[in-house]
């Protein structure tokens, strides 16, 4: 496995070189970047592009990410800020506002310099050169992408800045914004390689491929559906545009001996022992050597796993039992959540059970993993398995990569815009929700096959739900309840755990923590108070 794209001549020289004060949009003296000693080799430039990569997004965030949602409780500090965000407990001071914000904005402004400056390499290969100004367009759309889900409207910078022009810059509105987007996607997809094309030393470099379905992500985002369709089908019937499909283990999707599959569009790459994360040392059941919950899994997550027969679990007919519920369910769950009693295996092969429901270990002298209240444990009694790395060194440190499209992310989103044009029919089912479910381990018929009766509500029903299973615990789940509008509703009162609680107060569910999500202003974040009293141009969101 090489991963060379992070461990590439000068990048860690070039980390401190950039960021040494550098702050937002604004205060880092121009000639540190376009110093004219700089610009001289291909490697160079490779650096500078490196580093944009580095900045593109952290794991922090791809985790943490789930528990401003439905989906998982933050349960001790505020990680990543996402139990104020969650529970509607914040204001623009909120650090995760202002990390946010600067985050993507480093990433533009490495880009700008690369853009501004590449030219200036002598003797450069021009293929390289075209390439690589493809990628970094690519990568500073990708922040705009998010920024402006975020904050709306956002200043768009196309050029590096002078610290007097960071410091007086407005908001450009968000139409804008997204016309950039789009228009800058369009334009390098012809400049980039198919996914194919790339030997192994630049594996998880950008490809033409990740320009077309972030293209598709941001047109579902927007609800344009039939550009979502134009999008999708450009990867799923044009091998031209790459060569993708679902990897044959839904298990084995997230496990390091199956990375750079041809299911992963887009990922962060990761390097063992060089380049890693360890937030499993945070999330994984205690028992298995973690060293404290922070976040876990919901109830709420855990019901929406269909049983094996393709029903609810309330629904009549679907076989679900509320005192063995784990049995008979989407195999999914157990490839993603921890409940008690679960098999937990580790790179030798060997399994170990994890006992949560409190008096249930029959090792009374060691009890790490039982719900307990205010304690270090699970706060839901549930734990998280997807992305746990069996080869993990010490402090849980990984360098598994972390991946933010995929091609199974490609088939819902063209079910769902093909639902939403009224034109999901079972043709488009059996090449989408299908095999998605074959691969999870479904063999009912009820579950697999295309309902002819079902209503466009119903499909709609199917397809969020098969979206929140398929994609559960990484990082999406936010911000389809945003763009579906129905955060208000999801994120307004209790998340529950697991059936460990007092059997008079919601059925004996964990009432873990109370949401509070304001229709009137929480689908827009507030500009950061920092960056308005730095430049007081900025203005601020409604309702802020």
């Amino acid at each position: 496995m090489n991963k060379s794209i992070i461990n590439r001549t000068g990048f860690v020289a070039l980390l401190a070189f950039l960021f040494i004060g550098c702050k937002d949009l604004d205060l880092t003296p121009e000639n540190v970047y376009t110093d004219l000693t700089y610009w001289k080799t291909t490697d160079q430039a490779n650096g500078m592009l490196n580093t944009a990569y580095s900045q593109m997004f952290s794991s922090d965030y791809f985790f943490y990410n789930e528990a401003m949602s439905d989906n998982a409780y933050s349960g001790r500090g505020d990680q990543a800020g996402s139990t104020s965000l969650a529970s509607g407990a914040y204001d623009p001071s909120l650090p995760r506002l202002r990390n946010e914000w600067n985050d993507c904005y480093r990433g533009i402004k490495t880009c700008n310099v690369f853009l501004d400056n590449v030219d200036r390499v002598p003797n450069m290969d021009e293929a390289l050169r075209t390439r690589m100004k493809a990628e970094a367009r690519f990568l500073r759309a990708f922040q705009y992408f998010r920024l402006m889900t975020w904050f709306g409207d956002v200043p768009l910078i196309k050029k590096d800045l002078s610290i007097v022009d960071a410091q007086n810059i407005s908001r450009s509105p968000r139409e804008e914004v997204l016309s950039f987007i789009v228009a800058e996607l369009n334009e390098v997809t012809g400049s980039l390689p198919v996914n194919t094309e790339y030997g192994t030393k630049d594996k998880g470099r950008i490809t033409k491929g990740a320009a077309i379905a972030l293209k598709a992500r941001v047109m579902l985002y927007e609800g344009n559906w039939q550009e979502v369709v134009n999008a999708c089908s450009l990867l799923m019937d044009n091998t031209s545009n790459g060569t993708y499909g679902l990897f044959n283990s839904y298990e084995g999707l997230f496990l390091p001996q199956n990375e750079n599959n041809n299911e992963v569009i887009l990922d962060m790459q990761y390097v063992p022992l060089l380049r890693t994360w360890s937030n499993f040392f945070d999330l994984a059941p205690l028992s298995t050597g973690a060293r404290v919950n922070v976040m876990a899994p919901t109830q709420e997550l855990v019901d929406s796993y269909l049983t094996l027969n393709g029903k609810k679990i309330g629904e009549s007919g679907s076989g679900y039992d509320e005192n063995n519920p784990y049995i008979n369910r989407d195999p999914r769950l157990t490839y993603t959540v921890v409940y008690h009693g679960y098999q937990w295996k580790e790179a030798s092969g060997n399994a170990k059970t994890i006992y949560i429901r409190p008096g249930t270990d029959p090792d009374k002298d060691n009890k790490p993993d039982e719900y307990a209240p205010g304690s270090s444990k699970t706060p839901t009694g549930y734990y998280i398995r997807k992305y746990y790395d069996p080869t993990h060194a010490a402090g849980f440190a990984s360098g598994l990569n972390l991946i933010l499209i995929r091609y199974a992310d490609v088939l819902l989103m063209y079910a769902e815009a093909k639902n939403e044009l009224a034109k999901l029919d079972e043709a488009t089912w059996n090449k989408t929700i299908k095999p998605l479910r074959v691969r999870a381990g479904f063999t009912d018929a009820a579950a697999l096959n295309y309902n002819s009766a079902a209503t466009q509500e119903q499909f709609r029903e199917i397809i969020r739900n098969e979206r929140r299973t398929e994609l559960a615990l990484e990082g999406l789940r936010i911000f389809d309840i945003r763009r579906w509008r129905i955060a208000e509703t999801v994120l307004n009162g209790w998340a529950h755990g697991a059936k460990f609680g007092p059997a008079n107060e919601d059925n004996g569910y964990i009432r873990v923590n109370l949401r509070s999500f304001d229709k009137s202003k929480h689908y827009l974040w507030p500009v950061p108070r920092e960056e308005r009293n730095l430049n007081p141009n900025l203005s601020q969101n409604p309702n802020w």
